[in-house]
């Protein structure tokens, strides 16, 4: 069986690295090293041990996780025609070493990994430029850097940083979140004590550090929680407990599920009319509300010992998993209908529906519009349904002069009856609706929206012209409505 023993190399010369890793260096087996940008390198020189290192292969342009296969490919076939074989990496090689991660993923039958790490994994980069961790220190390989790897606020290493490529796709993702002016820092010679570089970098220019190679390192400063520009949902949490607590907002403290349920729905409203509107900074405010509102019940429950942020978080993730088979899993589906009519089956599964009656019953009480459209859906989908939208038309019709007739056989009020046949005529419409694919509830909103600016322009003009609306006549208000309409066209 071939073996590959990982050394972890401490910054500095041989009289440096832990006396397990020399020892292990001394006993003659080929060595690999990841660059011979390291002291060890005289050291193997001047003994005359054969190397071989991947310096060669670090280029801008090639992939990272392509150089992690390349290395971890070379090694396997190394221990396999040496027998044992040492690889040297940079620290603790168990620590954001993506060859290393490549292996232990890989477990060959044939090839044993071994870990012979250093004792003090990054000592020498956090100590000098981070000062004491205590505080919170995130580790990450920067060839899979993404989004969300980000904590504005802990103290960030970033190791991997060797080529152009993963330093460009720092800057991008880090400005996505950081203004373009935020210090972070460079650093290079990482294996070389006394030649070590520091150089702070705005993260607008951090594509411009030169010298990139593959010990670079990238130090990305936690934000300061004075001068704070940015928050994450943490510091929200934290803001929304001093609000709840004895000495926060008298309002926020009585509050309760039920006493602010109904800001849910305006809320939502308001986020589903800055989409409408196209307002982009009216809908980071308005999401920015809804999301309040998960935070606000979410420590109401806490307080009460009922649940927490992760609980709704857990319970959401399992939701997408288990609803997305399809990804998560072996299930087949074609096409978006089928995954629609999956999602649908797995959540009437979960609830036990047992009638064709429970089925329409779980449709949540909603706006009207709303209700009336999903359960159309439904229905239809157990075959209660018109062959094409002139039948639901015709329904249209029928409804309207049911209607007419209501209102004509009112005498001396009660006006039940003229209800009832009002709401067979909403229903009928929201049916039409639904066979057009059109959300009643959408375009009724954009009507009233309409209105309210056809209505603001007649006020407008009605001003221009020094007249009250309320002095006009409906004639001359009629009037300055065709004209709203005829503006609405151009």
């Amino acid at each position: 069986m071939g073996k590959i023993y990982v050394l972890g190399l401490r910054s500095g010369d041989i009289e440096s690295q832990a006396p397990d890793m020399i020892e292990e260096l001394n006993r003659g087996y080929r060595t690999y090293l990841k660059t011979e940008d390291h002291p060890i390198v005289e050291y193997l020189r001047d003994r005359n041990m054969e190397y071989t290192s991947y310096d060669h292969i670090y280029g801008d342009d090639i992939e990272p996780s392509a150089i992690c296969s390349y290395i971890a490919d070379d090694l396997i076939d190394g221990a396999r025609s040496y027998g044992r074989i040492n690889y040297l990496a940079s620290h603790n090689p168990l620590i954001a070493e993506g060859t290393v991660r490549t292996l232990l993923q890989r477990n060959i039958p044939d090839v044993e990994v071994q870990i012979v790490a250093s004792p003090d994994p990054l000592i020498d980069i956090i100590g000098p430029i981070c000062g004491d961790p205590i505080g919170g220190l995130k580790i990450i390989d920067g060839t899979g850097f993404d989004f969300n790897d980000m904590d504005i606020n802990l103290d960030i290493i970033v190791l991997q940083a060797h080529n152009r490529g993963v330093i460009e796709n720092l800057r991008r993702v880090l400005s996505l979140v950081y203004e373009d002016e935020y210090i972070v820092y460079v650093i290079g010679n990482t294996n070389i004590v006394g030649r070590r570089r520091v150089s702070p970098f705005p993260i607008g220019q951090l594509n411009e550090a030169e010298d990139i190679e593959p010990s670079i390192s990238i130090y990305i400063p936690k934000v300061d929680k004075i001068d704070k520009k940015i928050y994450s949902l943490a510091d929200i949490m934290d803001t929304m407990k001093i609000l709840r607590g004895d000495k926060g907002c008298p309002w926020d403290r009585q509050q309760t599920h039920m006493s602010i349920r109904e800001c849910m729905i305006e809320e939502a409203y308001e986020a589903v009319d800055a989409i409408d509107s196209g307002d982009i900074d009216g809908l980071i405010e308005e999401l920015g509300d809804v999301l309040l509102q998960v935070i606000f019940h979410s420590q109401i429950a806490l307080e009460a010992g009922r649940f927490n942020l992760y609980d709704i978080t857990t319970q959401l993730n399992k939701k997408l998993i288990y609803r997305h088979n399809h990804i998560f899993d072996d299930k087949k589906v074609e096409g978006t209908d089928e995954v629609v009519y999956n999602w649908d089956k797995m959540k009437y599964k979960d609830r036990n529906l047992a009638t064709y009656t429970d089925y329409l019953n779980d449709v949540p009480r909603l706006p009207s519009l709303m209700r009336g459209f999903k359960v159309q859906q439904r229905a239809s989908k157990i075959g209660f349904d018109w062959d094409d939208v002139g039948g639901a038309l015709t329904k249209v019709m029928e409804e309207y002069r049911e209607v007419l007739e209501s209102i004509d056989e009112v005498k001396g009020g009660g006006m039940d009856k003229v209800e009832e046949e009002l709401g067979d005529l909403l229903f009928a419409v929201v049916n039409v609706s639904r066979f057009l694919g059109i959300n009643p509830e959408v375009a009724l909103n954009r009507t009233i929206n309409k209105f309210i600016g056809r209505f603001q322009f007649m006020e407008e003009k009605s001003t221009r012209i020094g007249k009250k609306l309320e002095d006009m006549s409906l004639e001359e208000m009629d009037l300055l409505w065709d004209e709203a309409k005829q503006y609405d066209d151009q």
